[in-house]
């Protein structure tokens, strides 16, 4: 099993991920030979060759009640017969391998083609009609602390992150003022078309648990609102379909635009964690920083 040595800034590398690997798969019973890194970023991802089992890997240990939660939520999905990830029933997780916490997923095989938004806006329309069991604690919805972590770790300018120290304080501020009018109930968190996949048989299915929580569904609304809206990256036909399918335009709630900046903030910090991954990267980040030092500015990021 050979991976590229990448890295990310607080220690946590493709070959050290690759070693937990290893471990984990002998402590569940999985054979990890010939596996595939699929994705290294906020985790490590890889397929196994030997079963259709997906093994995701995570940052440290702090990410343990991430984890969790995450296997508390697809298990609480499965039994409301939702069409979500599935995690494999027969293995005791998380695991906690050198400080890291595993989890073990079924391979969902994709179609030929991806989700729409229209797709999109049902799915979280079903999903915030659900009714969460009392024994499955959530938290709120938090888009402070992993933001601060990264602007702690990430391989940034020391100006670029006094700013970004500076603006993560003026949002909690207007974090503080806004009046949801809706009840609060389950939240994906990270409800971005990416987070849904079509399998070979043609099921749409939600993914990625990491930021589920119990509150107002508006931080769902808000990825799809702020990527149409403000960064154009969807066409009016495409957000009318999500709008359309959900029931709610968030751009005409009067706490838009404090959701807009947070959801801004969350991607320029997402992306910066691997600004030495390559000059694209690199690039892509200098261009968010810009604009986020100049709030009127015209959003010309590229989708990552």
């Amino acid at each position: 099993m050979a991976v590229d040595a990448a890295c990310t800034d607080d220690g946590f590398t493709s070959a050290g991920a690759a070693r937990v690997l290893r471990a984990a798969c002998r402590t569940a019973g999985l054979d990890e030979r010939g596996a595939e890194l699929v994705r290294f970023g906020e985790n490590a991802l890889f397929r196994l060759a030997s079963v259709p089992v997906v093994v995701r890997i995570a940052r440290g240990k702090e990410w343990l009640f991430t984890a969790r939660k995450e296997v508390a939520t697809a298990r609480w999905l499965a039994a409301e017969g939702f069409s979500a990830a599935r995690i494999m029933e027969d293995i005791e997780q998380p695991l906690l391998v050198e400080g890291h916490p595993v989890t073990f997923w079924h391979l969902i095989v994709e179609g030929d083609r991806k989700a729409t938004y229209g797709e999109l806006g049902g799915i979280l329309r079903d999903l915030h009609c659900l009714t969460v069991p009392a024994g499955l604690a959530l938290p709120s919805f938090d888009p402070f602390s992993k933001q601060e972590l990264r602007i702690d770790r990430a391989p940034i300018p020391e100006d670029d992150r006094v700013f970004l120290r500076k603006r993560w304080a003026e949002l909690r501020d207007q974090f503080e003022e806004l009046s949801f009018e809706t009840p609060k109930g389950p939240v994906h968190g990270d409800a971005h078309v990416q987070n849904l996949m079509v399998d070979d048989q043609g099921q749409v299915i939600l993914i990625d648990f990491e930021a589920f929580c119990f509150d107002h569904p508006e931080w769902d609304l808000m990825v799809t609102a702020t990527e149409h809206h403000s960064l154009g990256w969807q066409t009016d036909e495409q957000y009318a379909d999500f709008v359309r399918a959900y029931g709610r335009d968030l751009y005409d709630w009067p706490g838009y635009d404090t959701l807009r900046r947070l959801q801004e903030f969350g991607m320029t910090t997402w992306l910066m964690q691997n600004v030495r991954e390559d000059e694209r990267t690199a690039a892509e980040y200098r261009r968010r920083i810009s604009a986020l030092r100049n709030d009127d500015a015209p959003r010309d990021w590229r989708p990552w």
